[in-house]
């Protein structure tokens, strides 16, 4: 695991590093809530991010993310993900990506890979949408979430 953790940790700062500032698009911080289902059984999660893209040209781009999110249970830690994305405009108000990274939390820590989509509300307010599936020892669990965030 602590492989997999320093690797993923690696990727995106790779992948940041690969990406000129020159290039360097928005920081972006947002709210945001959905299920989260492990087994046979599903809850509510709700949760903040914060990150930044840099486009590597007018349709391509490469971003890191960190996020806290927690499940809507009593005791339930908050889990801590580090996510790299990449993805392309597919006009000037909708972003599409792929993520993968690391999750950190309550007794393990695992691999997540997922996608969505962004779409701007206006050049600051986006709405998101974004599936995650985390690789557990135990029981997989597979996250569906909404949220909201700010572009400066």
């Amino acid at each position: 695991m602590k492989m997999l953790r320093t690797t993923g940790g690696a990727m995106v700062a790779a992948m940041a590093l690969a990406a000129s500032p020159a290039f360097a698009d928005e920081a972006r911080v947002e709210v945001r809530g959905g299920i989260i289902s492990v087994a046979d059984t599903e809850e509510a999660t709700a949760g903040i991010a914060a990150g930044y893209d840099f486009d590597l040209n007018d349709t391509f781009f490469v971003g890191a993310e960190v996020s806290a999110d927690k499940v809507l249970v009593d005791d339930s830690d908050i889990y801590v993900g580090f996510t790299g994305r990449v993805g392309a405009h597919l006009s000037k108000s909708a972003k599409l990506f792929l993520a993968g990274g690391y999750t950190v939390g309550e007794g393990e820590d695992v691999p997540h890979l997922g996608g969505g989509l962004e779409y701007n509300l206006t050049e600051r307010v986006y709405l998101k949408g974004e599936y995650r599936h985390f690789f557990s020892d135990f029981d997989d669990a597979d996250s569906f979430v909404a949220g909201v965030g700010l572009k400066f």
